[in-house]
């Protein structure tokens, strides 16, 4: 069970030119209080087949965390145009948006951005040396989501009193099982 939920990522410029800056709001949902920090990071995939050139565009910190509807404005670099691919600028990439608590990522959510020239003339006709100023994006509304199961230090507040039932569901770990190397040792 996860502790923290996104549930809405609004983009206040999307369609906007490419070296814009990315400005959202995400909303998430915290269901027990935590110690520390959120951290959330801004990634942009250009080549999908080569990881060394994903750029994180910014990243940041959200706590303390209060228990219920919880949201932050994150604002994020456009991505270095040099650090491109010239056969991977037009078309589409991926924009991910990543949460983790401790070092450990309990959520990814990608949007696909399309990137093409602002007038149909150059979008007919490609100039030979892209020309980053002429170029606009646009993210699709559709996310795809992937959670991950992680250990958080808390134990949700309806699981307060649950003595039978806890022996059947997942453990939520203590603080201390995360500070120890045995962290991962069962029985």
């Amino acid at each position: 069970m996860s502790i923290v939920t996104i549930r809405n990522v609004e983009f206040f410029n999307n369609q906007a030119r490419f070296l814009d800056p990315y400005h959202f709001r995400v909303t998430f949902e915290c269901i027990a209080p935590l110690k520390d920090d959120l951290e959330w990071k801004l990634l942009y995939v250009s080549s999908p087949g080569n990881e060394e050139l994903d750029q994180e565009l910014d990243d940041c910190l959200v706590g303390p965390v209060p228990v219920g509807v919880n949201s932050f404005e994150f604002e994020g670099l456009a991505p270095d145009p040099a650090k491109i691919p010239t056969e991977d600028v037009l078309g589409v990439a991926a924009l991910i948006l990543t949460g983790s608590y401790r070092d450990q990522e309990f959520v990814r959510v990608g949007y696909y951005q399309n990137t093409e020239y602002d007038n149909e003339d150059m979008k007919a006709t490609p100039p030979e040396k892209i020309q980053f100023d002429r170029l606009v994006r646009d993210i699709s509304t559709k996310s795809r989501v992937t959670r991950f199961q992680i250990k958080w230090d808390v134990a949700p507040q309806s699981q307060g009193h649950a003595a039978a039932g806890a022996a059947a569901s997942a453990a939520v770990p203590s603080a201390n099982d995360l500070d120890g190397d045995d962290a991962d040792r069962s029985n």
